[in-house]
């Protein structure tokens, strides 16, 4: 979904005005944090932290190296 926005000098910063029902379909609200990213192609904005998916890879693959050590620990 692609939808027009408007940028807006907020005190000493700029702030992205995100339409209702773009903010809806992203289960975003007032107050939640989220992650602005820039690429060649332009800017993301999601509120699910890229890195955390990176890190959840990593921990995944060593519980799976370690798996006899955790079963072991949860006896």
């Amino acid at each position: 979904m692609t939808q027009k926005s408007k940028i807006r000098k907020l005190g000493g910063s700029l702030a992205l005005i995100v339409p209702k029902s773009l903010a809806d379909s992203m289960a975003i609200k007032e107050g939640d944090e989220v992650f602005v990213s820039s690429s060649g192609d332009g800017m993301s904005v999601t509120p699910y932290d890229p890195e955390f998916a990176g890190v959840m890879d990593d921990a995944r693959e060593f519980m799976r190296s370690h798996r006899n050590a955790f079963r072991e620990l949860a006896k």
